[in-house]
């Protein structure tokens, strides 16, 4: 047997070897630091030094002109909660190389002793060896657009579940109305609602209030608001509806937020056929680059406003991740290899970040209602796998071709079409397979060719 050609493979960035470093044991209100430098007086050993510093701007400023001035060439931080952040924030302000690693990559080998000091000992020397592949911290824009778009999602899900409350309250005043109605949030339901806080009861008239195509269930609406809603119902669906309002101001105000923000950021900006680029550059039918929203909105599935979402998640310079794999890999869209000498098993997947795994899926959603290929291939995978795995790999599809959108500006999603599969299909192969099951029910099978 040949023996294999041996395989060459160079190491990434994260794997360079430190001459200075140092590491943080994060905690809630201190940090155990060890700085690991070369030995004072034995050329060639190592020394480390630990001390505990409180968590405290002041006290981390100061940690990090200490640093600098010893020349640390790496700091390293465990991503313990959200405890992380104030260390991060300030070391890198003082112009210090700071990684956030894992908890997971840090931990400490089974069977030693397990102390703050030892853990930013061992965190230490990990970093000096390059054994540390440092996590995705986007940059100060990014983030300040991941707090807005974060917020806007709670506010959302908060107004989904004031909806649900006000559905269970009529439910329990024998209220059907959620019954007649596609949903509680059309201006329609909104409106008798209303009346029946202000002391409407009589049905006919509730259901006078009906708009547009809701006008046609008339009789229904009339069966349906025929019920038992009392003064202190009106008093909490009144005080449900205030706060879906206040909700909704608060939306639109986060959306003009988001808007702005992306607006503002050059990276996000379009490019006219001339070369000109600005926030409002790249909207002619003959532009260069189209802005980055726009470009994403042209997936089906994604709307300008889930495009904004992605964007605050994943950022916008694509050289973080090297291929499109490693993105879906980070987002936690695809199980850990395991595989050991000749047998592969399927992993667990990866814990990823949930905010981007969410707005993936409703772009998934999205477009599996659509007729395209993303549609096709949710509708192919769904008849033979269910729908959730349907959806996981719809949703990894469309991150693989915003990772594409986002490294090239200049690239244009341009769709394969919902018959891109039949059309690339085996033909003889399939014919010969259905040949094969009409023959075991016991048929002969002629072929002719149609003109």
């Amino acid at each position: 047997m040949a023996q294999a050609k041996p395989q060459v493979i160079d190491d990434e960035e994260h794997e360079r070897v430190y001459e200075r470093v140092a590491a943080v044991d994060v905690a809630k209100d201190t940090g155990m630091v060890c700085a690991r430098t070369p030995h004072r007086s034995r050329p060639g050993a190592r020394q480390s030094t630990v001390w505990t510093v409180k968590a405290r701007m002041a006290s981390i400023r100061a940690l990090g002109r200490q640093l600098k001035a010893d020349g640390i060439e790496m700091v390293t931080l465990e991503s313990t909660s959200d405890y992380w952040r104030i260390w991060f924030f300030v070391l890198e302000a003082a112009g210090l190389a700071v990684q956030l690693v894992n908890a997971a990559q840090a931990r400490n080998l089974p069977g030693r002793p397990k102390t703050d000091k030892l853990d930013a000992m061992w965190l230490a020397r990990l970093t000096e060896l390059g054994l540390l592949r440092a996590s995705f911290v986007p940059p100060a824009a990014i983030r300040a657009l991941r707090d807005y778009t974060r917020a806007r999602t709670r506010l959302v899900q908060e107004r989904t579940r004031c909806f649900q409350r006000l559905e269970k309250l009529l439910e329990s005043a024998l209220v059907k109305l959620s019954s007649v109605a596609s949903k509680l949030t059309t201006e329609s339901a909104k409106d008798m609602m209303k009346a029946m806080i202000a002391g409407e009861r009589d049905p006919h008239t509730l259901a006078a209030l009906a708009r547009t195509r809701m006008k046609a269930k008339h009789d229904d609406l009339v069966e349906a608001l025929d019920g038992m809603f009392d003064a202190h119902h009106g008093e909490l669906a009144g005080m449900l509806l205030d706060q879906i309002a206040f909700l909704d101001e608060r939306v639109i105000q986060l959306t003009a937020r988001i808007t702005a923000a992306v607006a503002a950021m050059p990276a996000a900006w379009g490019v006219d056929a001339d070369g000109t680029t600005g926030p409002d550059a790249g909207t002619g039918p003959d532009a260069a680059a189209l802005p980055a929203v726009a470009r994403l909105a042209e997936i089906p599935g994604v709307s300008p406003d889930l495009a904004r979402s992605i964007i605050a998640e994943t950022g916008l310079d694509m050289t973080r991740f090297r291929t499109a794999a490693h993105l879906v890999s980070w987002a936690g869209l695809c199980p850990q290899a395991r595989q050991s000498g000749p047998r592969t098993r399927s992993g667990k997947k990866n814990q990823g970040d949930s905010w981007l795994r969410n707005s993936l899926g409703q772009a998934a959603t999205g477009a599996s209602r659509t007729a395209t290929f993303l549609g096709e291939r949710y509708g192919r995978i769904a008849r033979r796998r269910g729908k959730a795995k349907a959806q996981v790999a719809v949703a990894r599809s469309i991150l693989t071709i915003i990772w594409h959108l986002l490294a090239d500006p200049a690239a244009r999603y341009t769709d394969l079409g919902a018959s891109y599969y039949q059309t690339r299909t085996d033909t003889d192969r399939k014919l010969r397979n259905h040949i094969r099951q009409i023959q075991a029910l016991g048929f002969e099978v002629t072929l002719t060719k149609g003109a």
